[in-house]
């Protein structure tokens, strides 16, 4: 299912796979009001939006599968996959030059790089899936799960929850997150006074977040007081964890647990990434309100069965069901310009056939002299983050399936400055065998090699090696009163991934998987492309969804 293609309606066409002229389909129309290159999931949502929007729709894709960089695929095929080469695919006709337009070359960028593996990988490797944009899981009451909702996605998709929640790793220990009143009340590793704390701060935080929401709805103005002052919410979020009393083990719980900062916030050498108690309080207040929306999910996080390259289908799926066109196995080998008006008007795909279109948007993969950055002046410096894949034989969290683990600046060595954050899941999600899980890791850095190091620590701290001799170390949990022997570490995948944003002028392309743990930048920045495209039409509005029977917006699955 992992690699299988949307064929939800007619309209979806699967290009041959072949090398020559003849495996490839002929595309009848060749006019389209859009055309995207690349099925990853801001292309596939964007494909939805624009063809509830009544817009016609061309979307092709030069692998055998859905998702591009954000696809889910086998454990076997992951190393071809990470060393594709940055090389322009050829195209088996040569197309007659046009006197209107010019012809532009599209390059592919290298995005992964310094790949790294460790130990054999188990049999069969097909029962193992391997998401590329790992760890990411999905917030209960995140924008990503409104989308899918509101477009239908949700009919062609199933989640499960991180039921083990969240652990936090402090002093060489693992500790459950008080994320929630009840969560304080039960921890036994905290002591009265820290739990007092915690309380008097999150019954602040709540206080303001409902005064706040009361506001936005012109009503109950009298909680007004309750509200966080205005110069506090423009501090970093650190020093007002400072005012409040919180000492550093509870400032990392929230600051990197539950804020989900990604730099060091804390200490004598806190990063200029620093965020401020207003952000803070957007993400708890997020973080809290996913707590117990779904009757069926256990926590705050969700995450898709058989991988995140689920999402993507799923959107897709909305598309063609409104009548878009897709083509697998079609590679796009140039671009079509007007240059006069230096505007892009269609695509040359690899069969040799020129596709025009109004509006052209490409993956982020390819590339052109002319790119320009969508989202801020310092989008043409890529940033980085460091991957990790592991293939584990049992859980961190004894009688958890699946787990989130925080790694706060400064916990695995003093240059990591960054919060390295480990997802760990199980075979219900089916994405391994029984008996084995699979866990990923990630951290943002701007040297590559200090990030790979904290993850490589991380692993370490968590995993032992398989020993010819038997014996097995041991990874203290706070929450027990014993030792617990550490999962072994059969097999791991360390990379390096190139971070770049969407471009806009006179190209138009998506953004790359973020270093984030959820969505909310990269539909953030699909948002913002379409709006930019069609600023008249509203965003996949609820209405586009089709009508199915049994519909139940309460159930994560």
């Amino acid at each position: 299912m992992a690699e299988a293609g949307a064929d939800s309606s007619n309209a979806a066409v699967d290009g041959g796979g072949g090398s020559v002229q003849n495996d490839y389909p002929t595309i009848d129309p060749t006019s389209f009001d859009v055309v995207l290159c690349g099925t990853g999931l801001p292309e596939s949502v964007l494909a939805a939006a624009c063809a509830a929007a009544g817009k016609t729709v061309l979307h092709v894709d030069p692998s055998p599968f859905y998702g591009s960089l954000y696809s889910s695929i086998q454990l076997s095929s992951l190393a071809s996959f990470l060393s594709r080469e940055a090389t322009p695919p050829t195209s088996t006709v040569a197309a007659a030059a046009s006197d209107w337009h010019t012809v532009v070359d599209l390059h592919r960028r290298i995005v992964y790089s310094e790949v790294e593996t460790s130990g054999a990988a188990p049999e069969p490797a097909r029962r193992f899936t391997i998401d590329l944009v790992g760890p990411r899981v999905l917030y209960c009451a995140d924008e990503a799960v409104d989308l899918l909702l509101r477009s239908g996605g949700s009919h062609h998709v199933e989640f499960k929850s991180v039921e083990g929640g969240s652990l936090l790793y402090w002093e060489g220990c693992l500790y459950p997150v008080p994320d929630s009143r009840q969560a304080i009340f039960k921890d036994t590793t905290l002591k009265l006074k820290e739990k007092n704390i915690l309380f008097r701060f999150f019954k602040l935080v709540q206080a303001h977040i409902a005064a706040a929401s009361a506001s936005a709805d012109e009503t109950g103005q009298g909680d007004a007081p309750a509200r966080i002052l205005e110069e506090d919410l423009d501090l970093p979020f650190v020093e007002f964890l400072k005012k409040q009393g919180l000492p550093p083990k509870m400032r990392a719980v929230v600051l990197y647990a539950i804020a989900m900062a990604d730099y060091n916030q804390d200490g004598a050498d806190p990063c200029e990434k620093l965020i401020t108690t207003r952000e803070g309080i957007d993400t708890i207040a997020l973080y809290s309100s996913s707590i117990g929306r779904f009757a069926n999910a256990e926590g705050t996080f969700i995450y898709p069965m058989y991988g995140h390259g689920e999402l993507p289908q799923a959107f897709c799926r909305c598309a063609a069901v409104k009548g878009a066109i897709y083509v697998l196995r079609m590679p796009v080998v140039a671009l079509l310009m007007d240059e006069e008006k230096k505007h892009f008007v269609g695509a040359r795909l690899v069969s040799g056939q020129d596709i025009l279109c109004q509006q052209l948007i490409i993956d982020p993969s390819y590339k052109t002299i002319l790119d320009v950055p969508f989202d801020g002046s310092d989008s043409h410096f890529p940033r980085k983050v460091v991957r990790g894949v592991c293939i584990i034989s049992k859980s961190v969290k004894q009688g958890s399936s699946n787990v989130l683990v925080i790694f706060p600046p400064k916990s695995l060595e003093e240059q990591q400055v960054t919060a390295v954050r480990l997802l760990q899941l199980s075979s219900n999600l089916a994405v391994c065998p029984p008996g084995m899980f699979m866990s990923y890791l990630s951290t943002p850095c701007t040297d590559v090699s200090v990030g790979k190091q904290c993850i490589k620590k991380a692993i370490d701290a968590l995993y032992s090696p398989q020993a010819s001799d038997g014996s097995e170390d041991h990874l203290e949990t706070a929450s027990e009163s014993t030792e617990d022997v550490k999962p072994t570490l059969i097999w791991s995948c360390v990379y390096v991934q190139e971070i770049t944003q969407g471009t806009a002028g006179p190209l138009l392309s998506c953004p790359m998987p973020d270093e984030y743990l959820d969505y909310r930048n990269i539909l953030g920045s699909t948002k913002k492309l379409f709006a930019s495209i069609y600023a008249d039409e509203e965003f996949l509005p609820k209405k586009s969804a089709p009508v199915y029977a049994n519909d139940d917006s309460d159930s994560a699955e």
